[in-house]
């Protein structure tokens, strides 16, 4: 019994790092992404990312979860509909984000979707939000436009901004859009949701990819990027948030998202990226804004969350993208969102 008190610690702490080794994942998403879109169009990359990861998910849900089947193809509608939001509209413009425009100002950008989310939430439940999750939201969009406009007024006046970061924007409205609409969603065990996203994701994409055609990678860099986006981003990370949501509870879990953009330029500057005054500046700015959004003291729906999947995402419990107790919470971390949403945003 005397080790009980231990034991309880080493499980958080243990909980903790995978939280760590999550978001630190979700941001490899946005630097390695960058880097694959160089080889592989983004129709490629987000079909093949899918296309890859759905048998992967589909054996690691019947192993783990035994869900009955039959209630996820009762379920087919809505998990087709929140696939095509955050699997497919999140990843794809994401990556089609990251052709022109960094992986770092995609990051910060997509950051403020926590704010967007329980903005939108709040006024879809038609709860009214509370002042500080305006100013956290006014704070956190002030850093956005920073970031777009990369310090230049007379840019954001003529609006010559990059069309990257316009691909940020609807990736982020997207991811918005999935994690609201997701929230009434109930019933399908979280790992099961996130397989038959994917494989929905998959299945949708398959007339563009027969009418434009798929490219495999042929290169070394290209299947190692590729190799990383499945097995981490997409499968690692969105089992390492399971296992950590046993242990943290959602709203705290949540917190750790924040860390996303944090990594993302951790990881950018390692690899030799330079980094714009402004896109510093931006990113406190941001973050300052969903911590004052979200240190209010009370864990609830005005806890938001990004990105994936993120989307890793996600998905009552992220792939990129992107996912309260359980790890298709990822969105739900933040928001309140249930079951059937993951990270496919990051």
């Amino acid at each position: 019994m005397s080790s009980a008190p231990g034991s309880e610690s080493r499980g958080r702490g243990a909980a903790i790092a995978a939280l760590v080794a999550t978001t630190v994942f979700w941001a490899g998403n946005y630097v390695v992404g960058e880097i694959a879109v160089r080889s592989i169009d983004p129709l490629s990359l987000t079909f093949l990312r899918w296309a890859i990861a759905t048998p992967i998910l589909l054996v690691l849900a019947a192993i783990i979860e035994r869900p009955d089947w039959r209630a996820a193809l009762r379920a087919l509608p809505r998990l087709a509909v929140l696939a095509t939001l955050g699997m497919i509209g999140f990843v794809l413009p994401l990556y089609e984000a990251l052709r022109t425009t960094t992986a770092v100002s995609a990051a910060l950008i997509s950051s403020v979707c926590p704010l967007l989310i329980a903005l939108v939430a709040g006024i879809a439940l038609r709860e009214r939000p509370g002042g500080r999750m305006i100013a956290g939201l006014l704070v956190g969009l002030a850093g956005v436009v920073l970031v777009v406009s990369k310090g230049s007024l007379d840019a954001l006046l003529r609006l010559d901004l990059a069309p990257g970061d316009l691909w940020v924007l609807l990736a982020v409205v997207c991811w918005t859009a999935y994690t609201v609409l997701g929230r009434r969603a109930a019933g399908v065990p979280p790992i099961t949701s996130v397989a038959v996203q994917s494989a929905c994701a998959t299945i949708l994409m398959l007339p563009a990819v027969a009418i434009l055609g798929v490219h495999l990678p042929t290169q070394a860099p290209a299947i190692a990027s590729l190799a990383f986006i499945v097995a981490l981003p997409t499968i690692g990370s969105y089992l390492l948030w399971t296992i950590a949501l046993r242990r943290i509870p959602a709203a705290g879990a949540g917190i750790f998202l924040n860390l996303i953009p944090v990594f993302t330029v951790v990881i950018a500057l390692a690899l030799g990226e330079t980094i714009a005054p402004a896109e510093y500046v931006g990113g406190a700015l941001v973050l300052a804004g969903v911590l004052l959004a979200t240190w209010t003291g009370r864990p609830s729906d005005r806890t938001p969350t990004p990105p994936d999947a993120g989307p890793d995402t996600q998905p009552d419990a992220g792939a990129d993208a992107p996912p309260a107790a359980r790890p298709d919470a990822q969105p739900a971390a933040k928001t309140g969102a249930s079951d059937d949403q993951a990270d496919a945003r990051t």
